[in-house]
């Protein structure tokens, strides 16, 4: 099978997951789509943006900038994860950039990648004109649980709503974000440290080690998982949380750790 990998991230899942995927032997990985994050409509880049702040306030929106440390920097310093530029080059696979997911630049590597199946890693919301073109379609890592935790970050929501418990699921892309039929599921225990952010981190270094062996599980076998996927429904999504929000988590981690 040829698999063509898109991702927005330099050094996240896409980084870390690559090089297991080419080692493992199941596939062929053609090509690489690094992409930029510059909107094809500015407009709705923005109306989107402008909403979101209304929804979590300026004090969650300036908490949720500080957060995407524990998910980015600590990670990778956690699991050592080279740049998409040296993973690329070690194992030979071309790396190619666009200025977006959803742009013309994108459709037409994909295109001539001839992939069977696109694999998104750290990515925002994929149009059906890019994610239909490969024979297969595409499918996503989501490192939550689905369908209960659509479009959620990992851990913190959990921790929310009293849970010691997190997951990865892998499934296919289709019209909205993280919908799509539920190919393989794993459910992990939170890993409690000290402070909330070492517990996120850690724990989301454990979530990529253990996706990265069930991606291989699930490209190894893809038609036979493809045939038995089981369909969600869409339900009420998460976001980056208010700052009450945030207290609560704060208040539940404290009781959750110790109570271990």
């Amino acid at each position: 099978m040829k698999v063509a990998v898109i991702t927005s991230s330099d050094y996240g899942a896409a980084a870390h997951h690559i090089p297991v995927l080419a080692q493992s032997g199941v596939c062929e990985v053609v090509m690489v789509i690094h992409c930029g994050m510059t909107p094809v409509s500015k407009s709705k880049f923005y109306k989107r943006k402008f909403q979101k702040i209304l929804k979590i306030g300026i004090p969650g929106a300036i908490n949720g900038i500080r957060m995407r440390k524990w998910y980015n920097e600590d990670v990778q310093q956690i699991l050592g994860i080279k740049s998409l530029k040296e993973v690329c080059s070690i194992n030979n696979i071309p790396l190619h950039s666009t200025p977006s997911v959803n742009s013309p630049e994108t459709a037409r590597l994909l295109q001539t990648s001839r992939a069977d199946l696109g694999l998104s890693l750290g990515n925002g919301y994929i149009a059906k004109r890019i994610f239909s073109i490969p024979k297969s379609g595409m499918i996503n890592i989501h490192h939550e649980i689905l369908p209960e935790y659509q479009n959620a970050q990992s851990v913190i929501w959990q921790i929310y709503n009293m849970s010691d418990t997190t997951g990865y699921t892998i499934h296919k892309i289709d019209d909205h974000i993280d919908t799509g039929a539920i190919l393989f599921q794993e459910k992990m225990p939170i890993l409690f440290k000290e402070t909330l952010g070492s517990t996120v981190s850690h724990t989301f270094a454990e979530l990529l080690e253990a996706s990265a062996k069930g991606l291989v599980k699930v490209v190894a076998d893809y038609e036979n998982f493809a045939s038995a996927a089981r369909l969600q429904e869409r339900v009420k999504g998460h976001t980056t949380p208010t700052w009450f929000q945030f207290r609560r988590m704060l208040s539940n981690f404290e009781k959750l750790r110790k109570g271990k």
